[in-house]
């Protein structure tokens, strides 16, 4: 299993480089200058100086996958996607250049190298569903950095719930000439409501694949809304695929002391989604509709 990075001890806090819009989402940017630069598929609790205003909400920070991560100056920018769905995101997602993020990560054990997944396997199947897209696409930059094959999946709910396509764009956004980012071929998207790509699920896609040669030669990694997930290791299980999953709960503390992320295990006990996730084998598990999850 790939180690984890370790976090430094304590909350810190980072300024804030850079809040643009993507779609109904937004990408907050954060300088670090303490932090080691994270693996694909750790999170950072994440609050803000406005934490606990009016009637204390929001109290406990926030959990976020890390999306993208670059060395800039003295430190690593580290992108966080997001929606505004309740005061601690609207917090997060109001945050302006210059404001300070507060921060505790990076947290919990990141996604596997292929070659521990699947050691037999040719390539790589990338699976995300609206906000859980965030962290294929430093995943897929890292897999791309050591020439792993790999095909990309992404579904949405609607227009208003989609984003962050440009995270997994061959060329940045706002590329010379005012372009959009160019997407690459090995890039596929669905959305439910039909205006991008498949008018359906994303795991339809992963299905077609999975029927063909794919399923004898890769692996797949998924983030995503509970439900979705739960299809991929269904999938993933009816074709003897290996697989891993980004799981969400809630999560107070980050460390595994509240166990408020605690899901059950295939044949018996617990794991922290904090601390021993939050990516878990796919196989490990009875199931991804864990209660409380998801939003």
């Amino acid at each position: 299993m790939t180690e984890r990075v370790l976090a430094p001890f304590g909350r810190r806090r980072c300024e804030v480089v850079a809040n643009r819009a993507s779609g109904g989402y937004r990408i907050v940017s954060a300088l670090d200058r303490e932090g080691p630069e994270p693996r694909p598929g750790q999170f950072y609790m994440l609050a803000t100086d406005r934490w606990g205003g009016p009637g204390g909400r929001p109290y406990l920070p926030r959990a976020f996958s890390v999306a993208e991560v670059e060395r800039a100056g003295e430190g690593v920018r580290l992108d966080f996607l997001l929606e505004a769905v309740g005061p601690g995101t609207e917090a997060l997602a109001a945050l302006r250049e210059g404001e300070a993020l507060a921060i505790t990560g990076p947290l919990g054990r990141p996604f596997s190298a292929l070659g521990e997944l699947a050691p037999t396997a040719a390539g790589a199947i990338l699976v995300g569903g609206g906000i859980g897209i965030a962290p294929l696409a430093l995943l897929r930059r890292e897999l791309a950095a050591r020439g792993v094959a790999q095909r990309v999946l992404l579904g949405f709910r609607d227009r208003r719930h989609a984003g962050g396509l440009e995270l997994f764009a061959c060329s940045p956004a706002g590329s010379p000439g005012g372009r959009a980012p160019r997407m690459s071929s090995e890039v596929r998207t669905a959305s439910e409501d039909g205006h991008t790509g498949h008018q359906g699920y994303v795991t339809d896609l992963l299905a077609v694949l999975l029927e063909g040669d794919e399923a004898a030669g890769a692996a797949v990694y998924a983030c995503g809304p509970p439900a979705m997930l739960e299809a991929v290791r269904g999938l993933c299980a009816a074709g003897e695929v290996p697989a891993e999953l980004a799981m969400e709960a809630p999560m107070a503390c980050g460390f595994g002391s509240c166990f408020g992320c605690a899901v059950p295990l295939r044949g018996g006990g617990y794991l922290r989604l904090c601390v021993d996730g939050p990516v878990v084998g796919a196989d490990r598990i009875e199931t991804a509709l864990v209660a409380g999850s998801g939003h």
